[in-house]
């Protein structure tokens, strides 16, 4: 005769096994998600990165404008 309560220690052990399965498989996804928004945030960090050049270059420029103008009124 069979122990039951090995039985359903083995029911119960299955169980863990399944879900530990599946909870790995979402955290694979997860690590997968999570490096395809890295990637995408290289391009969004070298985008501002340029942006924040530009801006700086403008303002630098409306500035030397300003200052030309200034001294021409003077």
């Amino acid at each position: 005769m069979e122990n039951p309560h090995a039985e359903r220690q083995n029911v119960l052990l299955q169980r863990i096994i399944k879900n530990a399965d599946k909870c790995t498989e979402a955290i694979l996804e997860l690590n997968r998600c999570l490096e395809e928004i890295i990637q995408a945030d290289v391009h969004v960090k070298t985008a501002a990165d340029l942006v924040s050049k530009y801006r700086k270059n403008v303002q630098y420029n409306l500035e030397a404008t300003r200052a030309a103008a200034r001294s021409e009124d003077a």
